[in-house]
């Protein structure tokens, strides 16, 4: 079922944070309703906004360390500057 992907531990990590992202955001709005607010981002966003434009952007750094490194290298780093883009985009966006 899953044999069309490659998966390594650092892919499964990577969904899996995605995933427990995703159930605490929901739980969040469920306690807290959230209200739309302007940060560095130029457009008013909500948590959910906020949390999907991080999500891209992880992705896209993610992708950026793939292409600007060699094979053999690792991708924590990529991992780590994403994780850094997406705080950054939910704390400050």
């Amino acid at each position: 079922m899953l044999t069309w992907m490659y998966w390594t531990p650092e892919v499964a990590i990577f969904f899996a944070c995605v995933v427990v992202m995703l159930a605490g955001m929901t739980v969040w709005e469920w306690r807290a309703p959230t209200v739309e607010r302007k940060g560095f981002l130029p457009i008013s966003t909500t948590r959910g906004d906020r949390l999907f434009i991080g999500l891209l952007a992880a992705a896209y750094v993610n992708l950026g360390w793939l292409a600007l490194t060699s094979e053999g290298a690792s991708i924590w780093p990529g991992f780590a500057a994403s994780v850094v883009v997406l705080l950054l985009v939910m704390w400050k966006g």
